[in-house]
């Protein structure tokens, strides 16, 4: 079993490097970025986490400018997002980002992807929140033809472009894992055509999550890595995920200074030890 944490990173938290570091001496595998490219100011799009946007919404750091200072302070460690918000990135850009940042870490990108759910912030980006699922499919298709082609190009409804030249190329071939977030059929639909991993929440039961593991080996998909995100701390709560077949959690760690970051992982150090 392989434990990492999900967070947020800000200019009021330990830098990424640092966290980086302090993980990778702690024996975790992997630090997951969330991304939000702003945040409306006028926004009526819920929040599934309750009534109050927490601040780390408003301040969080570029995933992958701060994953790139993760990468340059540690050799071992998983670097991705939990999520990307492909859909409102453009995919050309988006490609050389990710593969840069595979090249800098040596191969050690976890690509995580999801729809969103700040509809202002999409339209904001120029999105229909209407048609955001079958962007981000067309993205990831397109993604993959450009990290695996020298000539690439993609004639799709959303995206379309003639051939293209674009370095560096991933070092993970044929391309980084792609991580498919979400458990709703759209999610798991997507997972099957274009994931190479699964981030289900937490809040997603252990029975469902064994229940999705076996339909994707029906669908000649399994055994796929499954993350879990958000993971609870109470040893018998995560032992039922460890039970329903996830390779790795990660636990959300709260936004903190340095001091703070630091006794929080030596928490969840001790508590993953008996799963070790």
């Amino acid at each position: 079993m392989k434990f990492g944490v999900d967070t947020f990173v800000t200019t009021e938290g330990i830098r990424p490097d640092r966290l980086a570091t302090a993980l990778e001496q702690r024996g975790f595998d992997a630090l997951l970025l969330t991304e939000h490219s702003h945040i409306p100011v006028k926004r009526e799009s819920p929040w599934s986490g309750g009534d109050v946007l927490p601040d780390v919404y408003y301040r969080t750091f570029d995933p992958f400018v701060a994953l790139a200072a993760a990468a340059t302070a540690t050799s071992t460690l998983k670097l991705g997002t939990a999520i990307a918000l492909l859909a409102q990135r453009d995919v050309i850009q988006a490609a050389k980002e990710v593969a840069t940042l595979d090249q800098l870490s040596d191969g050690r990108v976890l690509f995580g992807v999801g729809v969103g759910w700040n509809l202002e912030e999409m339209r904001n980006h120029g999105i229909d929140p209407r048609t955001r699922g079958k962007l981000l499919n067309e993205k990831l298709a397109a993604l993959k033809e450009i990290w695996r082609d020298d000539e690439a190009e993609f004639h799709g409804t959303y995206v379309d472009f003639d051939p293209i030249f674009s370095w560096p190329k991933p070092v993970q071939r044929p391309h980084p894992p792609v991580y498919v977030g979400g458990e709703s059929p759209a999610a798991l639909a997507r997972l099957v055509r274009y994931g190479d991993g699964w981030l289900p929440r937490a809040r997603t039961a252990p029975a469902e999550v064994r229940r999705v593991l076996s339909w994707l080996a029906e669908q000649g998909r399994g055994p796929i890595p499954a993350t879990l995100c958000g993971a609870p701390t109470d040893p018998d709560q995560l032992a039922a995920f460890v039970d329903a077949g996830v390779d790795r959690v990660t636990f959300t760690l709260r936004t903190a200074p340095e001091p703070d970051t630091l006794r929080d992982l030596d928490e969840l150090a001790t508590l993953t030890e008996r799963f070790r």
